[in-house]
């Protein structure tokens, strides 16, 4: 009779309930964007776009928390990618369409598409630049394009304006529509934007930074989307600076770049023919 073999099984530690905090964070600002659709279709919109705002911070949560834990891991990047296409691409698409651009039909579904699938386009170059070696380093202070957090708010502006206003001019299908390209098409775009997370604060700036800090928060909680309205109008002012910032930048680090030595001069005659041509106290020791 033939002995049958066990089959080995590599055991599987148990992890602790810390390391999964990042991809719990994901999952709910997922489950957040997706509450943001399902309050649209009741015609509740002040609440749709609130969660979509839960969704930004808890996408700004999870990055944070992964890189403080040192948990970073393929599974958590695939995860986040998929979450902030429903959350910023997808959710703040079908919010525009329900509430102006159904008017037009397919005009306005076709621009809600367009927005959609901008949005899975800039992830998805975000997800490749990421393993890119040897990128100039004035690029890691910009993002290329604007960041999918970033545009769901600039695409819901006129919508958060007219919480303020009321329904008018901010409920134009048009103006909407025109809203909707114009981040799409930035999203996309190799247009250099501030990154938040690169800013640096000099020591002298610590102080009014904090003032202003204060204020905003002030204005958040007092005036929720007025302010909101000035944050993303103050956003959409700020990419022509960040353009100008970027090449400056850009022309500091290729002047201050060392020149690149011809091989076919550093061989061992042009280094004995630079040693000869140095003065007597510079000559090097043989």
């Amino acid at each position: 009779m033939m002995l049958r073999r066990r089959e080995r099984r590599v055991p599987i530690s148990a992890l602790p309930l810390l390391h999964l905090v990042p991809n719990i964070l994901t999952i709910l600002g997922l489950c957040a964007g997706l509450t943001a659709i399902r309050y649209a279709l009741d015609g509740r919109y002040e609440l749709a776009v609130t969660l979509i705002g839960a969704a930004v911070v808890l996408d700004g949560l999870d990055g944070r928390s992964a890189r403080m834990l040192n948990l970073t891991s393929k599974l958590g990047a695939e995860l986040d990618s998929l979450a902030d296409f429903l959350s910023f691409g997808v959710a703040p698409a079908i919010l525009t369409y329900l509430w102006t651009l159904h008017g037009v039909r397919g005009i306005g579904w076709a621009v809600a598409m367009l927005f959609a699938t901008c949005c899975a386009l800039r992830l998805a170059r975000f997800n490749t630049e990421l393993e890119v070696p040897d990128r100039p380093r004035w690029t890691h202070s910009f993002f290329t394009g604007i960041p999918a957090p970033a545009a769901a708010g600039l695409a819901l502006t006129p919508m958060i304006m007219s919480f303020v206003v009321g329904d008018g001019w901010p409920r134009s299908w048009l103006l909407n529509a025109a809203f909707l390209v114009f981040v799409a098409a930035m999203m996309v775009s190799r247009v250099p934007t501030f990154s938040i997370k690169r800013i640096r604060v000099e020591p002298h700036m610590v102080l009014p930074t904090l003032l202003i800090a204060s204020v905003v928060i002030a204005g958040l909680v007092v005036e929720t989307w007025l302010t909101l309205s000035v944050i993303g109008l103050l956003y959409l002012g700020s990419i022509p600076f960040s353009v100008l910032s970027a090449r400056r930048l850009s022309r500091d680090e290729a002047v201050s770049a060392p020149a690149p030595v011809d091989s076919a001069e550093s061989g061992p005659a042009a280094a004995e023919e630079r040693v000869v041509t140095l003065g007597p106290r510079q000559q090097r020791p043989g």
